[in-house]
C-alpha cells in the first residue's frame, strides 16, 4: 500500500520541503510540497535522484577495512567502532591531540557540532572545512565588517517584494532552483522586477535579464566602484540613510574618483554605458536587493569584492526594508539550538587560546582564520600540507576533498601518508579510497532532521520517511558513539541523536515529535524589518552604523576601503604568459545536476549529461580546429606536467578569451580504477593550489587563472 509522507530534502543548502511516496517500505517518488513556504511544490531533479540512490547497487551498505594487500573487507559495526577507537587513542597517545582532525565541507551541520565535540574534548583544534578560503567565509565577514552580520547569501536577498534584483556571481538558477531562483523568476515574470545579472557567462539566469554585465573574472571589484563612481557622481544614493546610519561615505566618495566608468570599462571589458545604465537601473528601483556569491571569493581579492558589492546596498538604503536586503538576527529562528552557532561555542569555551592559535593558517592568516574567524577552523591546504611532515595523522573526513580541493594528486598524496583514514559516504568515492575504514551513510530520507539556518522566518523538522538502508546510519549516531568510546565528556546533555533533536527545539517548549504533530514540517514566524531602528543601531558593527570605511580592517593592516586588484596572472599582468596560455580560466560553475561530487552514479543525472564539459566560444574553438563534443586537454602554467580531459561544448555565451570547465567530476563506473579514475577529468588536479594567495583567507586564483586547451587524440 502507497503511503505519503512530508519531509524536507537536504540534497542540498535549499532545504526544500517534499512528498515522498513509500511503497512496502521502499520510496517510489519524490516530489516538491506546495505547502511548504521555502519552495512552493517546486523540486529539481537532484531532489527527486535520491529515490535511485538510495537502493543504486555501488551504495555502501556496511562498514569496510582496507586488507594489506589493498583489498576491502567487511566488518561489524562493533569491530569497525572498536578499531577506530583504539586508533585514535593510538595516536593519541603517541602524538598527542592534535594529531587528529575533523574534514568536511557542505553537509550536515549537526553532525559538526558532534565531531567537534570529541575533538575539543581531547583538546584538537583541527576542524577542516576544504573550502574555507573560498567559500561563504569572504561573504559573511565582508557583510559582517560593512554590516555587522551577513545579509547577501541565500538569507538576507528579499526577492519576493524586490523592484529590482541584481545577481553578482552565482546563479541561484542552478543552486536554488527551487526556492531562491524560483522567488527571482517569480519576481521578475509576475510582478515586473528589474534584473541585473553579473556573470562572465551567459547562464540561464543572464538570459532573463534586462542587463547582463559579462564581466572579465576575477574584476568585479572594480566593475561594482564603477557603479558606486556613477550612483554617488549623479547622487542616485540615499543621502539620507548615509547621513543617519553610515560612516565613512566621504573616504568611498574619495575612493569610487579613482574608478570612473570609462577605465572601468578597460578593466572589466564592460562596455561604459552599461555601468551607467546598471547602476542607474538599481539605484533607482528601490526596493532593490543583491546576491554574491562564489564568483566573486573564488580569487586573490575576495575580501575587498565581497565589501565592494556591500557598499551598493549601503548607500542606496536598501537595508532591512522589504524588497531589499533584510539583517537575518536577531531572527525568530534562533528560538531554535543552530548547529552553526553551536560548534563556535564548544571552540571558545572549551580550548585554552594556545591551543587554538596552532589552527592551521592563523599565523599566515590572521585575521582570516582566527580575529575575525567565527568557525574556529583551519586553512585546509596548509592543514593537509601538514601530514608529510608529520602533523596531522588521522583524519576522519565526511567529503571528498580528493575531488574538491585544489591540487587533486597532492590531496592524495597527503592522504597516502596519514597513519589513519576514516571516511563517511554514500559511496566508495575517491577520498574513501585511500582510506583504511569506510562507513556507510544514511540519507536525509533516512533520518530525523530539525532545520532553520537557511530560513529566513520560520522552522522546520524533517522526519525520516524510511528506516536506514541496513547497515547505513546516521553521521551523528557515529559520532556521538565515538565519543563514548573515546571515554569523553560530552559538551550537551544529550546521549541520543533524538535527545539531540528535542534539544535543539527545547526553546519551543516541544520534542521533535510533538513540533511534527502540532505544526507539520514548518512553524512561521513574523519577521520584523528595520530592526535597527528599534535598536537605534546595526548590532555587530563596532560603530553601531553601516561601515563602508573599516577602521577594523585598517587595524590589521588591510586597506578600509574596497578596491580592484589585477589577478595575478592574466592579459595584464602576465601577458607573455598568456601567449603559450591564451584562455582566462573558470572553473566550478554550478550545475543544478551535480552538487560537487554528488550525483555521477545516477542514471537520470549522468543521461542528462554523461561526460565532463568545457564552454568554449565558437570563434576561439575553430580556431584551434576544435568542434562541439570533442575532446579536448587542459593544461594551467602553475600545474606544469597535468593535463584534464574534456568535452567541448560551444557556446556564444562565453567571451573568446574565456573557457569555463566542469568541476568535481569522477568516473564511479570506472570499476578498473580503485580510485574511479579521479585524476582523469577533474578540474582541481590543474587549478592552482598555491600561492600567490588572497592577503586575508588564503585563496588562491581559482576564477582569473589562465590556460591552455588543446584538441585530444582521437
Amino acid at each position: 500500500m502507497a503511503e505519503v509522507k512530508r519531509t524536507i530534502c537536504m540534497g542540498c543548502h535549499c532545504e526544500c520541503g517534499v512528498l515522498v511516496t513509500v511503497e512496502n517500505g521502499k520510496v517510489t517518488k519524490i516530489i516538491g510540497d506546495p505547502d511548504h513556504p521555502q519552495n512552493e511544490g517546486a523540486i529539481c531533479v537532484r531532489g527527486m535522484s535520491y529515490q535511485q540512490l538510495l537502493y543504486h547497487p555501488d551504495r555502501l551498505r556496511y562498514p569496510m577495512e582496507r586488507q594489506p594487500n589493498g583489498e576491502w573487507k567487511r566488518i561489524s559495526w562493533d569491530e569497525a567502532m572498536d578499531k577506530i577507537a583504539s586508533k585514535f587513542k593510538e595516536l593519541i597517545n603517541k602524538y598527542g591531540p592534535e594529531s587528529l582532525a575533523f574534514v568536511f565541507c557542505d553537509g550536515d551541520r549537526d553532525n559538526i557540532v558532534f565531531n567537534v565535540d570529541w575533538l575539543t574534548a581531547i583538546q584538537s583544534p583541527h576542524l577542516l572545512g576544504t573550502d574555507a578560503q573560498y567559500c561563504i567565509r569572504p561573504n559573511w565577514i565582508a557583510d559582517g565588517l560593512t554590516f555587522g552580520q551577513a545579509l547577501t547569501w541565500e538569507k538576507g536577498p528579499d526577492y519576493k517584494n524586490s523592484k529590482c534584483i541584481l545577481i553578482w556571481g552565482g546563479n541561484p538558477l542552478e543552486t536554488h532552483l527551487g526556492s531562491k531562483g524560483q522567488e527571482i523568476l517569480q519576481a521578475k515574470y509576475n510582478r515586473g522586477a528589474k534584473l541585473i545579472v553579473v556573470d562572465p557567462r551567459f547562464t540561464n539566469l543572464a538570459s532573463k535579464a534586462d542587463i547582463w554585465l559579462q564581466v572579465r573574472p576575477a574584476t568585479d571589484a572594480a566593475l561594482a566602484l564603477g557603479m558606486l563612481n556613477v550612483i554617488i557622481n549623479e547622487e542616485l544614493y540615499d543621502k539620507e540613510f548615509v547621513s543617519e546610519w553610515t560612516v565613512g561615505f566621504d573616504k568611498l566618495r574619495e575612493r569610487v574618483q579613482e574608478y570612473p566608468p570609462d577605465k572601468v570599462a578597460e578593466i572589466t571589458w564592460v562596455p561604459e554605458e552599461k555601468i551607467r545604465e546598471a547602476a542607474r537601473m538599481y539605484a533607482t528601483n528601490k526596493p532593490a536587493s543583491v546576491h554574491h556569491r562564489m564568483g566573486v571569493t573564488m580569487n586573490t581579492n575576495g575580501l575587498q569584492t565581497c565589501r565592494a558589492v556591500d557598499m551598493l546596498i549601503a548607500i542606496t538604503g536598501n537595508l532591512d526594508i522589504p524588497g531589499g536586503n533584510l539583517l537575518p538576527f536577531p531572527s525568530p529562528t534562533s528560538k531554535v539550538r543552530s548547529a552553526y552557532v553551536e560548534f563556535p561555542k564548544l571552540y571558545a569555551e572549551r580550548l585554552p587560546k594556545e591551543v587554538k592559535q596552532r589552527r592551521y593558517g592563523v599565523k599566515e592568516f590572521p585575521f582570516g582564520f582566527d580575529k575575525a574567524n567565527p568557525w574556529n577552523d583551519s586553512h585546509p591546504v596548509l592543514a593537509f600540507d601538514s601530514i608529510p611532515q608529520g602533523g596531522i595523522r588521522g583524519m576522519f573526513i565526511v567529503n571528498d576533498p580528493v575531488m574538491g580541493m585544489q591540487g587533486s594528486k597532492q590531496t592524495a598524496k597527503d592522504l597516502e601518508h596519514l597513519e589513519f583514514l576514516v571516511v563517511m559516504d554514500f559511496w566508495m568515492t575517491p577520498t574513501a579510497s585511500f582510506a583504511n575504514i569506510v562507513l556507510p551513510a544514511a540519507t536525509w530520507l533516512e533520518r530525523d532532521l530539525v532545520h532553520e539556518l537557511h530560513y529566513p522566518s520560520y522552522v522546520g523538522v524533517a522526519p525520516k520517511v524510511i528506516d536506514p538502508v541496513p547497515e547505513c546510519r546516521d553521521e551523528r549516531e557515529v559520532s556521538i558513539e565515538l565519543r563514548k568510546r573515546l571515554g569523553l565528556k560530552s559538551a550537551y546533555p544529550v546521549e541520543s541523536v533524538k535527545e539531540w533533536n528535542d534539544y535543539r527545539l527545547e526553546r519551543l517548549g516541544v520534542t521533535f515529535d510533538e513540533f511534527y504533530q502540532k505544526y507539520g514540517t514548518v512553524l512561521k514566524f513574523q519577521f520584523e524589518t528595520e530592526k535597527y531602528k528599534k535598536f537605534k543601531k546595526f548590532p555587530g558593527t563596532p560603530s553601531g552604523k553601516v561601515e563602508l570605511y573599516s577602521k577594523t580592517l585598517e587595524e590589521n593592516g588591510i586597506d578600509p576601503l574596497p578596491h580592484h586588484e589585477e589577478p595575478p596572472v592574466g592579459p595584464v599582468t602576465t601577458p607573455e604568459l598568456m601567449e603559450e596560455y591564451p584562455f582566462i580560466f573558470i572553473s566550478g560553475s554550478r550545475k543544478v545536476l551535480y552538487f560537487h561530487g554528488y550525483g555521477r552514479q545516477l542514471p537520470w543525472l549522468r543521461e542528462l549529461q554523461p561526460d565532463p564539459e568545457v564552454e568554449i566560444n565558437p570563434e576561439a574553438a575553430e580556431k584551434l580546429g576544435i568542434n562541439d563534443g570533442d575532446w579536448v586537454w587542459i593544461e594551467t602554467p602553475q600545474a606544469k606536467g597535468e593535463r584534464v580531459k574534456f568535452r567541448a561544448r560551444l557556446t556564444w555565451g562565453i567571451h573568446p578569451k574565456v573557457v569555463n570547465a566542469d568541476s568535481h567530476w569522477w568516473f564511479p563506473e570506472r570499476k578498473d580504477d580503485p580510485h574511479r579514475a579521479c585524476f582523469e577529468s577533474n578540474v582541481n588536479v590543474v587549478v592552482p593550489r598555491y600561492p600567490p594567495y588572497d592577503q586575508v583567507f588564503g585563496c588562491p586564483i581559482i576564477r582569473g587563472a589562465i590556460c591552455k586547451i588543446t584538441k585530444a587524440e582521437a
